[in-house]
């Protein structure tokens, strides 16, 4: 295993670190007040995006910087999942920047299932003006009336009509659902219910102007509506929408998913190490910067032996998720599952971790907006859930091993 970094990611590592630190940093606390003036409460429809978001965006898509996720070297940059990785960590370092390079969730999942399963129709119609940056998108799968960490509860109905399906269900926690350019979701469903559990359910493409959508509400994740985004509750009823806006065709839903959900994770997971990494350093700097009953912070309560262990525990999600990459790109990302399942259990926690630290050394100014860290610790949270409850991971993983131990077992 061989984790350095390529000449290519080098390069593309330096001019996105650059490119970061000279304009998007620079703008956070402007963006953070603009923001919420502009987006204020759960009224999603009267969202809108700061203006200075598209001056950044052509920016950064004229410098090059855009698509990096992408392992296509005319859609995207041709990036392996490895090296990208630590472009990923770097943009990892703010919030703002995933979307300024056009490397936000969920769009790079719905892109990488549109380019590795979509119809050359739906390529067209959907996939490049996603690449484009011209709209963007949104992905339905968790249901408020089952456990939704086993998907193969999920209730909502693809039904076949003639030339159309007819979706009846409800989603929530549907990323990205109240930005005014989402134009459309792709919506995992019930197709078969007497086929194998994990050939059940599809996914098909739903235009969001398409009758009988309705979106509920917006849904506060940990007090906040993460406007212009949103994560919401949408309605489908009766939903119909033409035979050719099924990816892959009935059954495939799971199949398309395990796809998705791989390289996915190592970008949430790297970003997750990158604001680590940046909240370390405002821990750093808080500790040593802060005076109190005659020393720094850092001498006080433990703190040296904290900033000892946070550094040992980033550096050891960091190597796992790089790991994580690697297997991807040599064997796939079904046969990585131990790996991913790891990192996904690892990674946010880490970060919740150094957060909470960090945010004891803050006191009140951790509380308010006048620092990243409310956001930084409702994202570390948010992953521990939207990725799937840790407890999922675990069995994951343990499953694996058993089914590992009892192979030697049998060789033996």
């Amino acid at each position: 295993m061989d984790f350095s970094l390529s000449d290519k990611s080098c390069d593309y590592l330096s001019r996105v670190q650059e490119f970061i630190e000279q304009h998007i940093v620079p703008y956070e606390s402007d963006y953070r007040k603009e923001n919420q003036r502009l987006n204020a409460g759960p009224h999603w429809r009267e969202w809108q995006v700061p203006p200075h978001v598209a001056e950044l965006k052509a920016m950064a898509k004229k410098a090059g910087l855009w698509n990096l996720f992408l392992p296509d070297a005319e859609l995207g940059q041709g990036l392996t999942t490895l090296e990208y990785a630590p472009i990923a960590e770097c943009m990892g370092h703010s919030l703002l920047a995933p979307e300024i390079f056009n490397c936000n969730a969920p769009d790079t999942g719905n892109m990488e299932v549109l380019y590795h399963f979509g119809s050359a129709a739906q390529k067209t119609q959907w996939l490049e003006p996603l690449l484009a940056g011209d709209i963007r998108s949104v992905f339905c799968m968790t249901e408020p009336d089952v456990a939704s960490s086993d998907a193969t509860n999920m209730q909502t109905t693809i039904t076949a009509d003639g030339d159309e399906w007819v979706i009846n269900g409800r989603k929530w926690w549907s990323t990205g659902l109240g930005h005014p350019d989402a134009q459309f979701a792709i919506v995992m469903g019930l197709t078969d219910a007497d086929a194998d559990k994990h050939s059940r359910h599809s996914m098909v493409i739903v235009p969001l102007n398409t009758p009988g959508v309705h979106i509920e509400r917006m849904l506060p994740a940990l007090g906040e509506y993460d406007a212009p985004y949103g994560h919401g509750e949408v309605i489908f009823d009766d939903v119909r929408v033409p035979k050719d806006h099924i990816i892959v065709g009935p059954g495939a839903g799971f199949k398309i998913a395990q796809g998705r959900l791989g390289p996915g994770r190592i970008h949430h997971c790297m970003r997750a190490i990158g604001a680590a990494e940046r909240t370390l350093d405002m821990f750093i700097e808080r500790g040593t910067s802060r005076i109190a009953f005659g020393q720094p912070l850092l001498k006080l309560g433990g703190n040296t032996e904290r900033l000892a262990d946070l550094r040992v525990a980033i550096d050891q999600a960091r190597l796992l998720t790089l790991h994580a990459a690697w297997q991807i790109d040599k064997m796939g990302a079904m046969k990585a599952i131990k790996a991913i399942s790891s990192i996904k259990l690892v990674a946010p926690q880490v970060l919740q971790r150094v957060v909470d630290e960090t945010m004891q050394l803050y006191g009140g100014a951790a509380m308010c907006h006048d620092t990243p860290l409310p956001d930084l610790l409702a994202v570390a949270k948010s992953l521990r859930i939207a990725d799937g409850p840790d407890a999922v991971h675990r069995a994951t993983i343990a499953k694996t091993e058993v089914r590992a131990w009892q192979e030697r077992m049998n060789e033996r």
